[in-house]
């Protein structure tokens, strides 16, 4: 029996940067009541609050809920009242301006100096630093159609490796590269969630919209966790009212 299901969240329970919609937020709150719920990106706690946390029902259970940004290398609890900062693996100053050099640099060798963006292009999420092609704020449009072969991330990544050895660096997202420290992806995340949760691995279940080679949810599987590939956000919506359905028999 899962004792604890855990999710991407953009392209599964939600749009890009968007905030879940009425029904997943629902979907959420009631499966909260049967079993405890970790959503694991890449974006940092600013985003999640805005994306998910803020559009939970007022009777969610949020004690039993873990928030994880920057692929896992924060967690965050709800506790006495209000939301804690659990840990943060961050990175120090001189491994935060030697991986904005490199940024810089690898950006212009790979052609990637848009004429037009949208907010920021490198962000500092304190453990981790997210190049976005488009910036930031992109809409979803512009961002769909920027990079939908990874040609252009691959490159980037490519030059970053070549740059930045002994760090991770990775897609994510429809247009980014996420640059953390060493072994950083989402089993990482997943082997943090079990030893913070006190669940099991074999007692977790994950469910993404990019578990296939080369897709940024693609870790967790290879780990070993049991996962769900899912389409789309609707898909998920079908896939969490299965696994309510399961656990409350």
């Amino acid at each position: 029996m899962k004792q604890l299901i855990a999710f991407d969240l953009d392209g599964t329970l939600a749009e890009s940067k968007q905030p879940i919609g009425e029904e997943m937020a629902g979907l959420l709150a009631r499966l909260l009541d049967v079993a405890k719920v970790a959503v694991i990106s890449g974006g940092d706690w600013p985003q999640f609050e805005i994306q998910v946390v803020a559009r939970l029902p007022g009777a969610a259970d949020l004690a039993r809920l873990f928030i994880m940004p920057t692929t896992g290398t924060k967690l965050y609890r709800f506790q006495d009242g209000s939301w804690r900062q659990i840990y943060a693996d961050s990175f120090d100053a001189a491994e935060r301006d030697r991986i904005m050099r490199a940024l810089d640099e690898a950006a212009t060798q790979a052609g990637l100096v848009e004429t037009q963006t949208w907010g920021e292009k490198i962000e500092d999420r304190g453990t981790q630093i997210t190049f976005s092609g488009l910036g930031q704020q992109a809409p979803l449009a512009a961002k769909a159609a920027w990079d939908p072969d990874f040609t252009k991330r691959k490159r980037l990544q490519a030059l970053l490796r070549a740059m930045l050895p002994g760090l991770s660096i990775n897609t994510g997202g429809s247009t980014s590269i996420d640059i953390t420290r060493s072994g950083v992806d989402k089993a990482y995340a997943m082997r943090k969630l079990s030893e913070h949760s006190g669940v099991p691995a074999d007692a977790m279940l994950f469910l993404g919209d990019a578990i296939y080679p080369g897709g940024n949810d693609e870790p967790v599987r290879a780990a070993g966790f049991d996962t769900i590939a899912v389409r789309d956000v609707r898909e998920t919506g079908n896939v969490v009212r299965a696994i309510i359905g399961c656990l409350s028999a």
